[in-house]
């Protein structure tokens, strides 16, 4: 991959949906949170958008955040369930 095309991809510009960092590390913590404190937590993306209150690519972003570190998984209803068990 050429310098140019790494450094277009690094400096693209950001979605107007993007929460500033701090928010957005303060954000998956209480959504990583909820998900510890009720282990049995079962939740669809429009459940979730309402539960914790946040807008719609911004609660996507934040549970594929969540599945791809392994905290989350989703059923074959789509549903995101807690991976973990263990403290």
């Amino acid at each position: 991959m050429s310098l140019g095309r790494m450094l277009e991809q690094r400096f693209r510009r950001r979605s107007r949906d993007r929460l500033p960092d701090h928010l957005w590390h303060a954000t998956v913590r209480r959504v990583r949170g909820e998900f510890e404190e009720m282990p049995c937590l079962r939740l669809t993306l429009a459940q979730a958008r309402t539960l914790f209150g946040l807008p719609d690519r911004v609660c996507e972003w934040v549970l594929r955040r969540l599945e791809s570190d392994g905290f989350l998984g989703r059923t074959p209803q789509g549903e995101y369930v807690r991976q973990t068990t263990s403290p």
